[in-house]
């Protein structure tokens, strides 16, 4: 499972681990991804996606289907086709 979010793009980054002795490795910062399904009612459609903690207080705080567009309208692809249901 690759640890990319969809929406929001975070993904792992490379650093130093710095020991009491200050030898240094290198290490993955691996950032808080997970699979989760969305229910959008605009849309009337379940969606899963792979989203970051990160993103998922964005959605807690703007709502999935306006944060969804607004990633739209930016270029992002999402990989959710927004078919609005009249």
């Amino acid at each position: 499972m690759s640890k990319i979010c969809q929406l929001s793009g975070k993904r792992p980054i490379v650093g130093n681990s710095v020991s009491h002795s200050n030898v240094k490795t290198k290490r993955r910062f691996m950032p808080n991804v997970f699979t989760k399904r969305f229910y959008i009612p605009e849309t009337n459609q379940w969606v899963s996606l792979k989203v970051s903690a990160h993103a998922l207080r964005t959605i807690n705080k703007l709502g999935l289907y306006a944060y969804l567009t607004k990633l739209e309208k930016d270029g992002v692809d999402t990989g959710v086709k927004l078919n609005v249901k009249k």
